[in-house]
């Protein structure tokens, strides 16, 4: 797919019905980076925020999802990397800064409104499942 064509796509697909979803807070772009920002009300966590960067060959998508806790790094990247390996479509990361992030791709032969809501659907699921394990876990309490 050429850039273009999946930039509209894009734009047509997540500010359209994807915005008036009951359960989007906001959509918004920014032109200068190529950018979607999609942020999402959640059961675990008060709001979470999916961010699109379209690039040449691929749409890559990310959540910040917790700050570099001040404990238990070595229990938690385990934890991470175990849940890695049963998570399909994101995985999650750790940045320079010691952040933790959901993190993930495709390639823009394989983009579409469905494959759009698939990767929404999967970043919703995975925050409501291990958001508040991690939470605890990173941190020793309960968010929120």
């Amino acid at each position: 797919m050429h850039l273009d064509h999946a930039h509209e796509l894009v734009a047509r697909h997540l500010e359209g019905p994807v915005a008036a979803a009951e359960y989007i807070q906001t959509v918004e772009y920014d032109p200068e980076l190529r950018r979607w920002y999609v942020r999402f009300g959640c059961d675990g966590r008060d709001a979470t925020t999916i961010y699109f960067d379209l690039h040449e060959r691929t749409l890559r998508y990310e959540v910040y999802f917790l700050p570099d806790p001040p404990a238990n790094h070595l229990e938690l990247y385990a934890y991470l990397l175990r849940r890695n390996h049963t998570m399909y479509g994101a995985r999650f990361s750790i940045g320079p800064d010691g952040d933790v992030y959901l993190v993930g791709r495709v390639a823009l032969e394989h983009l579409s409104e469905g494959e759009l809501d698939r990767i929404i659907g999967v970043l919703y699921e995975l925050v409501e499942t291990w958001f508040q394990p991690v939470v605890q876990l990173a941190f020793g309490r309960r968010a929120g």
